[in-house]
């Protein structure tokens, strides 16, 4: 069974596909076509609509990434596409479905044993538990590998850690969140699997977001908390293993945002042939034309791009140049297209009703997480020159 072609996929990528990969597809298209009242009344509300979190591990697109959780995994572009899909119909369901798929059980996939893939992974691909990414603190978010001051240090067979994290999505409904902080002996960078309910662990939720409002961020507190050795990370023991969980992510993350590209411009595409002006529709006026045509190509360049890094990672030929340049190239594109599927709604564009609005401002929030714009600029430009423009 093939899949519908995306009015925004105009050279029919996601056609290339295994038969497989586009029947899963839809099946994931299915859940999330019905979604849209859900996504409205939630995003207004400042919550996450906890309900869907089972339709969506029954589609597996929480747990395809890994061998304990699903026999099928498909391509790289494959779960790029699931990425896609999820950021079309919302952003905030992607980014949560990111950090469950992606930063927590990446971070396990990554960086746990044999023993703790085996144990969570599957936990985490059924919705089982819910599991949060808690890396970036109060006063450390570009410089994290520099500038990391949550604190841990071994006492007999447990850890002690201390210190705060900041932006932490689902942490305020998450079983466990992966802690990542330096150890005082050696220096380096570790992660632990934390549950939430250990003494000391406190989380908080960020108010009064403009941007993905379904996500629910906190503010983490630890203090004092004590979690035993079998759940250090074991593969985790420099900043190193951290960026290896971001550089799987970082891609997955373009994918996203042209899904949220995608969503405007069918939204604005939508628009344009039902608003009438001047006794036609709007879409027939040349000025209009043209902005739908430019979103369509920023679009279609950027599947392009994501398709490719998503080749090299099946090859493992990917470095993270390739995947900060897609990050950097495609939010950069997203925030264009937002912002001309707001214009060509005219007024209405600036209410959530028609959808552009909602795209608009969650746009923000993916142009700046996993790596702000010009940070990915400077891994990209590093790469160039061979030597580092960081401060």
């Amino acid at each position: 069974m093939g899949i519908e072609p995306l009015p925004s996929d105009f050279y029919g990528f996601e056609q290339e596909l295994t038969e497989q990969e586009q029947g899963l597809l839809n099946k994931l298209r299915a859940v999330l076509d019905d979604t849209h009242g859900i996504v409205q009344e939630h995003w207004h509300k400042d919550e996450f609509p906890h309900g869907i979190i089972e339709p969506l591990a029954k589609t597996g697109a929480l747990g395809f990434n890994w061998e304990e959780t699903w026999d099928f995994q498909g391509s790289a572009a494959f779960r790029g596409w699931i990425a896609l899909e999820m950021g079309r119909a919302d952003a905030s369901i992607g980014t949560f479905a990111g950090v469950q798929n992606g930063l927590a059980s990446g971070s396990i996939g990554v960086c746990g044993s044999p023993e703790q893939r085996a144990e969570w992974l599957p936990k985490l691909a059924s919705g089982e538990i819910i599991g949060a990414f808690g890396l970036t603190e109060p006063e450390s978010g570009s410089d994290a590998s520099l500038g990391l001051k949550t604190g841990c240090r071994r006492e007999g067979d447990e850890w002690v850690i201390n210190g705060a994290k900041r932006w932490i999505g689902n942490a305020t409904f998450a079983d466990i969140v992966i802690i990542w902080a330096r150890d005082e002996e050696d220096g380096q960078v570790k992660g632990f699997i934390v549950p939430t309910e250990t003494e000391g662990f406190t989380a908080t939720k960020i108010e009064n977001k403009i941007a993905l409002r379904m996500v629910e961020n906190a503010d983490i507190t630890l203090e004092s908390v004590r979690v035993p050795e079998s759940l250090r990370l074991q593969k985790a023991n420099s900043f190193r293993d951290t960026a290896k969980v971001l550089k799987l992510t970082r891609a997955e993350v373009a994918w996203l945002a042209v899904g949220v590209m995608a969503g405007a411009y069918e939204a604005a595409v939508r628009y344009a042939k039902e608003r009438v002006q001047f006794g036609k529709p709007i879409g027939q006026h040349q000025l209009v034309q043209e902005l739908l045509a430019k979103s369509l190509a920023n679009i279609t360049a950027s599947i392009a791009l994501c398709t490719q890094v998503s080749k090299m990672q099946d090859e493992d030929r990917q470095e993270d140049a390739h995947s900060a340049m897609a990050k950097m190239f495609v939010t950069a594109r997203m925030r264009e297209v937002v912002a001309w599927a707001r214009e060509v709604c005219g007024g209405n564009g600036i209410v959530t009703d028609y959808d552009a609005a909602r795209y608009f401002a969650d746009a923000e929030a993916l142009y700046s997480y996993e790596g702000t714009y010009q940070m990915n600029a400077l891994i990209v430009g590093r790469s160039i020159i061979g030597k580092s423009a960081f401060a």
